[in-house]
């Protein structure tokens, strides 16, 4: 008999928490990126972004999610504070369509409806692919950087890309099955391309001419700056980040009480 009931509550329990596995949401909140045309200031934001999330709750400390954002990042130098970036006069706006798939990790138990805790800490680490694509208005006109080649590329890079995620924030269980979730993640981007901007100026030969609006658009500076010298910040990757504010529903099949 005490083998039964030991199997009965372990059983209970198991239900109980597999009631709670999963969860689904949607977010808002703010974009920003580092790269060439930010190399400084990681907590400048430049855009927004909007997503979904669905999220499998192993138990009240693990979690998995994927999730689909869409983010607008843009850097302008006439806004910089730096004469030298103010001259180069480059400019881009870019919208990042991602799917991720993230690990997280509660400080504290934390199910809704279920643990005595209504709130967590928790951090967060994971993977993103995302697409991008800089755009530039010149006179007027928008256009596509990927193509023109700016930097005389003998092959135009790839606007698809692998992230590194990397994030904490705080859920907060506040009615029943309701969660208000704020957190931060920032993408370690395998690409120095976000901004269109990595390396050295291309000679104009690499051009169709002065008059190429791909030439134009790579050196925006007065007077011209010389063939080879440094065009980007030299560092080998960007990044952005999103600031999310998520509200989720976990689904709950029995209702279960400490």
């Amino acid at each position: 008999m005490r083998k039964f009931l030991t199997l009965l509550v372990f059983t209970a329990i198991t239900y109980c928490a597999q009631a709670q596995t999963w969860e689904v949401g949607a977010s808002g909140g703010l974009a920003g990126y580092m790269g060439d045309l930010n190399p400084n200031n990681p907590l400048k934001v430049s855009g927004g972004v909007a997503g979904i999330v669905i999220k499998r709750n192993f138990n009240e400390y693990f979690s998995l999610r994927a999730g689909a954002n869409a983010g607008t990042i843009a850097g302008a130098d006439s806004t910089s504070g730096n004469p030298q970036f103010v001259n180069r006069n480059l400019s881009f706006k870019t919208t990042l369509q991602e799917v991720s798939l993230v690990g997280e990790v509660n400080f504290m138990k934390y199910i809704p409806s279920v643990t005595i805790n209504r709130y967590t800490p928790y951090l967060f680490i994971g993977g993103a692919f995302t697409h991008f694509n800089p755009q530039a208005t010149y006179q007027g006109q928008t256009y596509n950087l990927q193509p023109l080649k700016t930097e005389g590329q003998a092959q135009p890079y790839k606007t698809s890309t692998m992230a590194a995620i990397y994030g904490a924030g705080i859920k907060f269980n506040f009615t029943q099955a309701w969660n208000f979730i704020a957190d931060i993640g920032y993408r370690y981007a395998f690409t120095d391309y976000l901004d269109d901007v990595s390396g050295f100026y291309a000679p104009v030969t690499s051009f169709s001419g002065p008059n190429d609006i791909a030439f134009k658009l790579a050196d925006r500076g007065t007077p011209p700056a010389s063939p080879g010298t440094q065009r980007g910040d030299m560092r080998p990757h960007d990044n952005y980040f999103f600031i999310n504010f998520t509200l989720s529903f976990t689904f709950i099949t029995s209702k279960c009480y400490y």
